[in-house]
């Protein structure tokens, strides 16, 4: 089985976080309703699978979970740079919007703020991205919101 993975209720799995996060948004504020805003909030999350998790994260991870890991220093570096380039990404649609998608709170929003969050975790400066930053506080400001480490 693989992790993260949702068991429901007549034992079906559901694995990928995103896919998770899909299903649980279905019928919620969390996914909007009009068409294009669904899409808008696929490719965010699709954004987060190949752009923005398997280098954040990935970098996190070397850097501070498992150092022991950690490629040579320009494999590194090469994932920062792809790193900084998603940051820049999401700083640029942030900067004239509270959320990513419509306007409010979606689990476009969810999916982007689990490894933004602990960036510097990675080595990743986010002193640049004041749109990330005040967005950050927006997302940690939702009712429900539980810290990565509760």
């Amino acid at each position: 089985m693989q992790v993260p993975t949702l068991v429901l209720d007549d034992g079906r799995a559901l694995a990928e976080s995103n896919a998770i996060l899909w299903y649980l948004g279905l019928g919620t504020p969390y996914l909007p309703d009009e068409d294009f805003e669904r899409a808008k909030v696929l490719q965010w999350m699709f954004f987060e699978q190949y752009s923005h998790e398997p280098n954040l994260a990935v970098v996190r991870y070397w850097v501070s979970i498992a150092p022991a890991t950690s490629p040579r220093e320009s494999v590194l570096e090469a994932r920062r740079k792809a790193g900084y380039e998603a940051l820049d990404a999401m700083e640029r649609e942030l900067a004239t919007r509270q959320f990513l998608v419509a306007e409010r709170y979606t689990i476009a929003d969810i999916a982007l703020y689990a490894y933004t969050h602990v960036a510097d975790e990675g080595g990743f400066d986010l002193a640049a991205y004041p749109a990330i930053n005040r967005w950050l506080d927006r997302v940690a400001a939702q009712p429900g919101h539980a810290p990565i480490t509760a």
